[in-house]
């Protein structure tokens, strides 16, 4: 099948450090290469795949110094898929909702997987607009807030197999991974561990927008507490160890997480979750199985005095069985083979096609 994996140019593909979107439009499209697919990646020029690259930016714009606005950017990538998407048997998009108008002028059937919240007030009449294109979602709570739309399907993220090694003996302190942000509440994770007496380690970027939140209430609480220390933001080749040595993860979030690619992660190295009861988490972790489930700061205290009622062998084997990216990329090709099936719900465009040989890199 011949298939364009569309990904935000924020980051490359995979990331250098924190982008969850990419990384799984990176194991998506390397897992599809692997099964014999003809895969052709829209991604910033910094991105590295073995499927065929066009290059839609000279490098991740969250890392270009010179980039003000990246919405021209993606503009300009919606334009190169405007031009080749006859040459494609199906497009998936990762990036929201720019592509929407476009799709209604294209003849290939495509499927956006949406990977960000979807409670914000301004999205209902968008998504009421479009009620036709096909979607996929990373949870069912997800799903929730949005009025009929077409929902292909819930995909839960996957992660390779070998990505991450699982560690049976862990260094006793609890780990916090993602980013500083009110809605991740970083501040809970470090009352958490300050009233459970362990000590806790944080692996998190600070984006500009959460400057402030930083300086004014992480970074003092992070000084003034003893057993905290802030690592900042780690690679994908460091977090084995980061989380492979925790004997817990730490996810007290404050938002609807539509899916937390961090848990699984953290499965992968058998270290269980202690996270709030918000967004996905109540079919991301199995209580009492990867994780505790908690609703309080004194629920999360005490889930992290039990820890050693947890088999990190079994943690690691229900990541196998239910987050592993073969399962992910198998739930895929279905949603892929239905909407070829079925294109009457796709009308012929009038757009240039530009041959594949004028695609650049690799």
């Amino acid at each position: 099948m011949r298939i364009a994996q569309i990904a935000p140019l924020a980051e490359s593909v995979p990331p250098r450090l924190y982008g969850g979107t990419e990384r799984i439009v990176s194991y998506l499209t390397e897992e599809l290469v692997r099964r014999g697919h003809e895969v052709t990646l829209f991604a910033s020029g910094d991105s590295s795949t073995a499927a065929r690259l066009v290059r839609c930016s000279p490098m991740a714009l969250r890392l270009d110094e010179a980039v003000a606005d990246a919405l021209p950017h993606h503009m300009l990538m919606l334009d190169q898929l405007r031009q080749r998407h006859r040459q494609f048997d199906v497009l998936h998009f990762h990036t929201e909702i720019m592509q929407f108008p476009l799709l209604r002028l294209l003849s290939t059937p495509a499927v956006t997987t949406l990977h960000g919240r979807l409670d914000l007030p301004d999205l209902q009449p968008f998504y009421r607009r479009f009620p036709d294109l096909a979607l996929v979602s990373i949870s069912k709570s997800q799903r929730e807030p949005l009025p009929p739309v077409r929902w292909m399907r819930t995909i839960h993220h996957g992660l390779p197999r070998s990505l991450l090694s699982f560690n049976p003996r862990p260094e006793g302190y609890l780990a916090f991974l993602g980013r500083i942000s009110p809605e991740k509440r970083p501040d809970r994770a470090i009352e958490i561990a300050s009233r459970a007496g362990l000590p806790l380690k944080i692996a998190a970027k600070v984006d500009k927008a959460d400057n402030e939140y930083w300086r004014e209430v992480v970074e003092p609480m992070v000084r003034r507490t003893p057993l905290v220390e802030y690592i900042g933001e780690i690679s994908e080749g460091e977090k084995a160890e980061f989380l492979g040595n925790a004997s817990a993860l730490v996810f007290p979030i404050d938002w609807p997480e539509p899916f937390g690619l961090a848990m699984i992660e953290s499965m992968a190295c058998g270290t269980p979750v202690i996270a709030f009861r918000c967004g996905s988490v109540p079919e991301v972790v199995d209580p009492g199985l990867t994780g505790f489930i908690v609703s309080s700061i004194e629920e999360a205290v005490a889930a992290a005095g039990h820890l050693e009622v947890l088999d990190r062998a079994m943690v690691r084997s229900t990541f196998e069985r239910r987050f592993s990216v073969e399962r992910m990329v198998g739930e895929y090709e279905e949603v892929y083979q239905e909407l070829c099936s079925d294109t009457s719900a796709f009308p012929a465009g009038d757009d240039t096609v530009i041959p594949l040989t004028a695609v650049t890199g690799h």
